[in-house]
Formats: structure tokens, sequence, C-alpha cells
């Protein structure tokens, strides 16, 4: 299994950017890609996750509103677009895979494969 991070740069507050995580070789049982951020000097934090079959969505109380989750047709590219982006959403963003329960999709101990991760700088 791979996942594959992009989309990253550096943008102004403001602005939009679009994330891309194509996964390959993902067994059934890997049901949910979710994006998770790491600011520097900061704990890894829960953006969105997504049901890749069903298409439910789970999202971050905090991430709510300017960023949405979505899947292709083929269910192995998941799009992130974030709007509205504020300094304070500079981070690495990362795509992972995993089986968690729709309660759990914040829980980082529970994907089996992440991407490399992708950085997003938003500058005041």
């Amino acid at each position: 299994v791979q996942l594959q991070a992009s989309g990253g740069g550096l943008v102004q507050a403001g602005d939009s950017l679009r994330l891309s995580c194509v996964a390959s070789g993902l067994t059934s049982s890997l049901h949910v890609i979710s994006w998770f951020r790491q600011a520097p000097g900061k704990e890894r934090d829960f953006v969105v996750g997504i049901n890749r079959f069903s298409g439910n969505t789970n999202y971050a109380n905090s991430m709510k509103g300017r960023f949405t989750i979505s899947r292709d047709n083929l269910k192995t590219t998941v799009l992130l677009q974030m709007d509205g982006l504020k300094p304070e959403d500079t981070a690495v963003h990362y795509c992972a895979a995993g089986r968690p329960v729709y309660s759990a999709y914040g829980q980082t101990r529970l994907y089996y494969y992440w991407g490399q991760g992708t950085l997003v700088t938003v500058s005041s």
C-alpha cells in the first residue's frame, strides 16, 4: 500500500489550496482515508476522514466550514479542498489509510499506512 500526498505550497491568508492523496494497493478492509496535520513543535491533529465506499465524512470540529473532503469514483484518490486559509493552518499535511470506526477517526494509532506529507505554509 502506498499513499502519495501532494498539493501543498506557500499561499497568503485567505487563499485556497487543494490537496490530493493518491492511494495504491488498498485492500477493501482499509475503508477510511483521513487527513491529519502537524505544525512545528506540535502533535499530529486529525482534520477530516472519509469512508471510501459510503462517502460518509467525519470532520474535526475545528475544521468544519473551511475544509471539504471528497473522493473520486474509483475510491482511490481523496481530495482536501481548503478555503479561507489562515496562518495557523501552516503544517505538514498527511493522508493515512486505516479501518477505524466512525467515532475513532481521529486516533492515529488506527491508521496503518501514511503518506509522506505535504507542507502547507500560509503567510499573513
